[in-house]
């Protein structure tokens, strides 16, 4: 697996990601993007964390078929919420329902923190997660994650207030 940019040919990929209602309730929006909206925030981002107040990669697996080795997109990772005066950021991941339980997300993880640690020199990457979503703590805690709240009524579905768990990790 490797973890690159976003490219312009990622659009499909980010507009089913932004797009998936089942997402919305932990992220920061509950609205859909257009393809304009997208293609205009690919074109625009500076990859740059301190600019940005996030870092957004795409998660891409080899393939190999008759034509040679070629990377396929299998999901996004994002640091986000990112505090420069403490060096720490939220994680977030999307991985794509069909290359669910491939291990593609602890992978896109694990990257993800190495990156934290050696390039950004983060202190602290977090997540937030829903507590019935179970297999996502689970795979964060086998990535070196551990709890260490359990915020009450933190997020708001169609039938009501569901309690979060957050995890961090000290990279540094």
């Amino acid at each position: 697996m490797i973890l690159t940019s976003l490219e312009p040919e990622d659009l499909d990929l980010l507009y089913t990601i932004e797009n998936n209602p089942s997402l919305w309730s932990v992220s920061s929006s509950n609205v859909p993007y257009s393809r304009y909206a997208l293609r205009d925030y690919i074109a625009t981002q500076q990859h740059d964390i301190y600019a940005d107040k996030q870092v957004r990669l795409v998660a891409r697996v080899e393939e190999t078929d008759a034509d040679g080795v070629e990377t396929k997109a299998v999901g996004l990772v994002d640091l986000f919420n990112f505090s420069p005066e403490n060096l720490r950021a939220e994680i977030g991941i999307a991985i794509l329902a069909e290359e669910q339980h491939k291990g593609y997300g602890k992978e896109a993880v694990r990257q993800l923190l190495n990156y934290a640690r050696e390039v950004l020199h983060l202190h602290v990457v977090y997540a937030i997660v829903p507590e019935n979503n179970t297999s996502s703590i689970s795979m964060l805690r086998a990535t070196g994650f551990s709890q260490t709240a359990m915020l009450k009524d933190w997020i708001l579905r169609g039938d009501g207030w569901h309690d979060a768990i957050y995890l961090q990790i000290i990279l540094q």
